[in-house]
């Protein structure tokens, strides 16, 4: 595979009124192009940061990403508006707007675009197929539930056809069985559109079943990285071999208590 998001040497800290914050302390990572990538880490290990330094919403201190060969942090605030359009982000919390419908949510990041009428409705019908809302577009945010909700937060992240998709925790607020819809929604749109997926969060069982290849953030440093099977069966860090063991304590309580058979 080819090479499509390479991060070097990236940092950030925030000011705080107790003194300065490092939250990335020198992350380096690479992303090859169409893979579903996950990133995992404790809270406050940097996960949201970095995601947030990737789609130009946080200006890093110092380092460089590159997606698909563009330097982002040293484009312009226009130009990283125009980037900002290959790179969609799906969130934990959703981010709908409760007074509007379903369709009006998913066609928001058009319309703030000023495209044409026709355009955003042939959009927004592609996609809500797509994700499965058709027969929702005329609903509002407070009649769908978690994962249906999240739906349309997929939906408009996809609307303006982009490059990457970030998933920052976007299954943390779900429930199992719904976790596994939105999981297989994500692999089977990075099947049929070939987007590259990063997918960052605190759950392993997630990044065991829809990544090839993952990392380890602590402390703001990516502390292991490789392929999903080799850092299940041999973590190498602290923070793998707490997730690790955490993970397979988990599955065992689950098969003793008869949940998994």
């Amino acid at each position: 595979m080819e090479e499509y998001i390479k991060i070097q040497d990236l940092t950030k800290t925030f000011q705080t009124k107790n003194g300065s914050l490092p939250v990335l302390r020198g992350v380096d990572l690479s992303v090859n192009q169409g893979e579903i990538f996950g990133i995992i880490g404790f809270s406050g290990a940097g996960k949201s940061t970095l995601a947030r330094c990737v789609n130009g919403l946080e200006k890093p201190d110092a380092g460089s990403i590159k997606v698909a060969g563009e330097e982002v942090t040293a484009l312009s605030k226009k130009q990283m508006r125009q980037e900002r359009r290959h790179i969609g982000m799906v969130f934990q919390n959703f981010n709908l707007f409760e007074a509007k419908t379903v369709y009006e949510n998913i066609a928001y990041p058009l319309r703030i675009r000023h495209e044409k009428r026709a355009i955003i409705d042939e959009k927004v019908k592609e996609v809500a197929q797509l994700v499965g809302l058709s027969d929702k577009l005329s609903s509002y945010p407070g009649g769908l539930s978690g994962g249906q909700k999240q739906r349309v937060g997929i939906a408009r992240a996809l609307i303006g056809e982009p490059d990457v998709l970030i998933s920052d925790e976007a299954t943390s607020a779900l429930d199992p069985q719904t976790t596994l819809q939105i999981l297989d929604l994500l692999r089977d749109i990075n099947e049929k559109k070939g987007i590259t997926i990063l997918m960052i969060t605190h759950e392993l069982d997630a990044i065991k079943y829809s990544c090839d290849r993952m990392a380890v953030l602590e402390d703001g440093k990516i502390i292991e990285e490789g392929p999903v099977v080799d850092i299940f069966q041999n973590p190498h860090s602290r923070t793998g071999e707490l997730f690790t063991k955490v993970f397979f304590r988990f599955q065992n309580d689950e098969f003793q208590s008869g949940a998994g058979i």
